[in-house]
């Protein structure tokens, strides 16, 4: 069961009951942060990137990620942020779940209250180009600008590569500053597939390397991913992209 805990508005005095979110860790267990029971809540009107997110560490396997900063939204209109003891208090919070729990798609997101941008209108996927066009859109969205299609080599009339093998380069996207390529392919992309995109972003002197990847990522991808800075994005074929490391979280957060 999640923690919980009583909490009292600072700004009306109203008292609520507070249960901590729970997320699947990649392990199969579900966690949730643990609640910093003798601290008072924090009234907040502003949001900023360190802030909105907490470390947690499953008590399961160990691994430490970032999660949303648990808040709670008092009728009165105050925004509180509820304490979080930190991961390296050695302090868990992991109840066991059944193995077949499939792991997380993406990192869930912190509500924004004032988004600087509208909601963005996905397009559904029914062909590779449809996945390079919602891709482009969804560049622009995140404030990119100019973003023109380059080396268009659509999976679907290539043969498949051997298991072991890179991804041949699929449809790479362009524009002031940023280096994208789009997976379109039923075989979910590689580490060395982040690595070749990341290394073409250093000779174009990219700021940003974009992933977009409709099979998702194997292996190590997302790790390595992290190492190198390259944001990572699943897509479905509702053509809702969803961020899935800390780069691609941080990158839809703020914009470019």
């Amino acid at each position: 069961m999640a923690e919980s805990m009583r909490v009292r508005c600072p700004s009306c005095l109203r008292d609520h009951r507070f249960a901590a979110p729970v997320y699947p860790c990649p392990c199969g267990a579900s966690l949730s942060p643990p609640l910093l029971q003798e601290a008072s809540p924090q009234h907040f009107v502003r949001r900023t990137w360190a802030e909105d997110w907490v470390e947690v560490r499953c008590r399961e396997c160990g691994r430490q990620d970032h999660w949303p900063q648990p808040e709670l939204g008092c009728p009165c209109g105050a925004l509180l942020r509820i304490p979080v003891r930190p991961a390296a208090s050695g302090t868990l919070s992991a109840d066991p779940a059944p193995s077949s729990a499939p792991p997380p798609s993406h990192i869930p997101l912190p509500r924004t209250a004032n988004s600087p941008r509208p909601a963005f209108r996905p397009i559904a996927i029914r062909s590779a180009r449809d996945a390079v066009t919602m891709a482009e859109l969804y560049l622009k969205w995140l404030g990119f600008r100019e973003v023109v299609q380059q080396d268009i080599q659509l999976p679907e009339a290539r043969p498949e590569p051997p298991v072991d093998a890179p991804l041949a380069p699929t449809i790479d996207l362009r524009g002031p500053g940023l280096t994208a390529q789009v997976n379109p392919s039923t075989r979910p992309a590689a580490p060395r597939d982040v690595e070749c995109l990341w290394l073409t972003g250093l000779t174009a002197s990219a700021e940003k390397t974009v992933y977009f990847s409709l099979a998702g990522y194997a292996g190590d991808a997302r790790s390595r991913a992290d190492d190198l800075g390259v944001a990572l994005f699943t897509m479905d074929l509702s053509g809702d992209p969803q961020p899935v490391n800390t780069s691609a979280a941080e990158l839809v957060s703020t914009g470019v």
